[in-house]
């Protein structure tokens, strides 16, 4: 049964894209890494041990010691010299690169699903936005329906990519997807204010889908990502642009 308020099972297995389980210790590392920023336990910029990590993932430190190459090739964390490991900080250069490659692949991603998804499934996602309007409707914005609001809203774009039957591309926006969460933990884009409008702006993105109309499902695809994005770049809690640092060979102004 699902939570008190929240969406069923079903529901959820609806939109969801549930990965394979693991059969590696480093491999259920990685997975754990991985839903500890899904639900904010790694924060930006955090710094921690491997042994941290052990007791974080309830792993050995075998499976976390191989586990960080792969991290680290995903950008996701980085080695410090006497520190340890630190969690991707999230930066201007990291909200412009994540958000240009997202839009890359779901742009190819909505022009395949506006082909291929089938009524049934349209109306299930249809479902599941609207049952998060009317619960937000009547009041009830607490931590369920904005963890409901965000396994829907991922959902839906999780679907869209795996329908293209590329495991390499879904790999690559699985990643890729972490970089957009960090930066959500940071800028917290949902929010109760904002998540009526973002189930509205969906739903209309759905209705494209709809009448399979590939070339409005991008536009507003587009639209939807512009908006989260100008969020992160200059929402109240957005990053300030970085500093400007002459080169190395200007001339410095002398002192008297």
């Amino acid at each position: 049964m699902g939570r008190p308020g929240g969406m069923n099972a079903a529901s959820r297995r609806r939109l969801a894209v549930v990965p394979p389980e693991p059969t590696s210790q480093r491999a259920r590392a990685y997975q754990g890494f991985t839903q500890q920023i899904l639900a904010g336990g790694i924060k930006p910029g955090q710094f921690v041990s491997q042994r941290e990590l052990m007791t974080l993932l309830d792993m050995p430190l075998g499976a976390v010691r191989e586990m960080i190459p792969r991290l680290e090739a995903a950008g996701l964390v980085k080695t410090v010299p006497q520190r340890g490991l630190q969690i991707a900080h999230v930066d201007l250069k990291l909200v412009r690169n994540a958000f240009q490659l997202r839009a890359m692949i779901e742009r190819e991603a909505v022009r395949h699903f506006a082909a291929v998804v089938t009524a049934p499934e349209l109306a299930a996602i249809t479902a599941a936005h609207q049952d998060i309007i009317d619960r937000a409707s009547a009041g009830h914005a607490d931590a369920a329906l904005l963890d409901d609001a965000q396994a829907v809203d991922w959902g839906l774009h999780d679907r869209m990519v795996d329908a293209l039957g590329n495991e390499i591309l879904s790999e690559i926006y699985r990643v890729n997807s972490l970089r957009i969460r960090l930066i959500r933990l940071e800028q917290a884009v949902i929010t109760p204010a904002r998540l009526i409008p973002a189930m509205q702006e969906h739903l209309q993105f759905v209705a494209a889908l709809e009448r399979r109309d590939a070339a409005a499902a991008v536009r507003l695809l587009d639209a939807h990502m512009d908006s989260a994005l100008n969020h992160a770049l200059t929402g109240p809690t957005a990053m300030p642009l970085p500093a400007f640092v002459p080169p190395n060979n200007t001339p410095r102004r002398r002192t008297r």
